[in-house]
């Protein structure tokens, strides 16, 4: 199966909504090719049709068997790329460093890295009782080792 072609027709479908961009792209040794996509405001199953006809529709079946699946990402799953955190900005997020775990909204994300807010109870400065202060987490991609959508009911 030539993978380049895959690629090429994924690419021109994804040209034709803006809004739509890859998460991740797999080939198995049985010829299952498994495509999964996200957008800006989500995406819909017209779309997973859409894209999954125009690479079908396209391919030489008869050449090579192959099985296609193109799917949205599950929630539960970790964010891949950083158009996903643009996504879920002012969205609750639980993030693995590699030292430590934080959650937070997501205020900021730029290229380098994003930024968590939180509210916490600390004792006041002077004098007994607590005090509620918001705190920030400055984290870079390359630290991150999973952040996903904390999901609230």
């Amino acid at each position: 199966m030539d993978k380049k072609i895959i690629q090429d027709l994924l690419e021109e479908a994804l040209a034709v909504n803006k809004s739509l961009f890859l998460i991740d792209l797999s080939f198995s040794l049985d010829n299952k090719i498994q495509i999964v996509i996200d957008g800006d405001s989500g995406v819909p199953l017209n779309e997973c049709m859409r894209i999954n006809r125009a690479i079908e529709n396209n391919f030489e079946k008869e050449e090579v068997d192959f099985a296609l699946e193109v799917t949205s990402p599950d929630i539960a799953q970790p964010l891949k790329v950083k158009r996903q955190y643009l996504k879920n900005l002012n969205r609750i997020l639980k993030v693995k460093t590699n030292d430590a775990f934080v959650e937070g909204t997501l205020s900021e994300v730029n290229e380098e890295h994003i930024v968590l807010t939180w509210k916490a109870r600390e004792p006041k400065p002077i004098g007994k009782g607590k005090v509620t202060v918001v705190k920030t987490a400055t984290l870079a991609f390359q630290d991150i080792k999973e952040a996903k959508v904390k999901i609230i009911f």
